[in-house]
């Protein structure tokens, strides 16, 4: 580190501003990529330590390209100014004792030593006085410190965007595959909350499945009737969990009635035990692609698998693709209905 700011200093002197700058973008970057590969080959034991090495790394470089632009701008750092004033005041009242000495000895000097004393004290004292009359331009230090802070703070964001994982790409160019496997093209489903509702909806007025099933032991709420197709299968779900409490009770971490209630009148996700529900419920086969190339099929309790007269409800599910999050889309056949 301490050759690498030996350089940085020789190079200094020969720069240009923005010949400066465009090293300091340089060194921001690869500093950005050396930290990102020590994080990501950290362990949960090593974690912290790499962290603060980081830190370190980052406060090291930034320091030194803030020292490099006050130094190539001919400006000192901001806390050393009171050092330096104090040093000069004592070093002036050093050169009046000294010149107020030689003074009083001046008689027994020899005159050719008398001449060269007398030209080191001015010599010292025009040096001490230029210094003196320098003043420091604040403002133009702090501009140009907060200049490199903010180029400093875009690189690293910038070189941090570069090395993310494009997981909705990903996500994507695998469903597309799965869809050309299957013979399946995608119906887009609104991302409003109520997409497992809506995908489930949309597959099976395909069949031609009246949505409005009855659920025994569950006189289920009449104001949906004639409503949004969503809403006729939010109620399904939350009739046939309400009427086969013991099957889903199990699972949830709040009482059931105020589940359902949720799952009934609101725009709660739904998931895996809203999907149980319905493949019962309308006695249908329902297949879920995955992202990662896999596709869960949930059937109705009881019916076997292979059984040739089920219709198939085909999902595409969502991790990365959407804003809110996860997030249903509706797969139908290409080419018409059917399994």
């Amino acid at each position: 580190m301490a050759e690498e700011a030996a350089g940085a200093a020789t190079a200094t002197a020969t720069e240009t501003l923005e010949q400066l700058q465009a090293r300091h973008r340089k060194e921001a970057k690869d500093l950005q990529g050396r930290i990102t590969s020590k994080k990501k080959n950290a362990t949960k034991k090593t974690r912290k330590f790499v962290n603060d090495e980081c830190a370190e790394l980052e406060r090291a470089l930034k320091e030194r390209h803030e020292e490099e632009v006050r130094a190539l701008l001919g400006e000192e750092p901001p806390a050393q100014e009171e050092e330096e004033e104090e040093d000069q005041a004592a070093g002036e009242e050093v050169n009046g004792e000294l010149a107020a000495g030689l003074k009083s000895v001046q008689i027994k000097e020899p005159a050719q030593r008398q001449q060269q004393q007398a030209q080191q004290n001015g010599g010292d004292q025009q040096q001490a006085g230029g210094q003196g009359g320098k003043k420091r331009n604040r403002q133009k230090d702090r501009l140009a410190r907060r200049a490199a802070e903010a180029e400093a703070a875009a690189i690293a964001a910038e070189s941090e965007a570069a090395n993310m994982t494009d997981y909705r790409s990903i996500e994507r160019s695998s469903m597309l595959k799965q869809f050309e496997t299957h013979g399946l093209e995608e119906k887009e489903i609104a991302p409003d909350g109520h997409c497992l509702f809506s995908a489930v909806a949309d597959q099976l007025a395909v069949y031609g499945v009246n949505l409005d099933v009855p659920i025994p032991g569950y006189a289920g709420d009449k104001g949906t009737e004639g409503g949004a197709g969503y809403r006729k299968v939010r109620q399904v779900a939350a009739g046939y969990m309400t009427s086969h409490a013991d099957d889903y009770a199990p699972f949830l971490e709040e009482p059931l009635e105020s589940y359902v209630a949720k799952i009934r009148d609101t725009a709660e996700w739904g998931g895996q035990l809203e999907l149980s529900a319905l493949a019962n419920a309308y006695g249908v086969e329902i297949k879920v692609v995955q992202t990662d190339g896999r596709t869960e099929v949930i059937r109705p309790n009881g019916v076997p698998e292979g059984k040739e007269d089920l219709k198939t409800v085909w999902l595409a599910y969502y991790k990365h693709g959407f804003g809110l999050g996860e997030h249903y889309n509706s797969l139908r056949k290409k080419g018409g209905e059917g399994k």
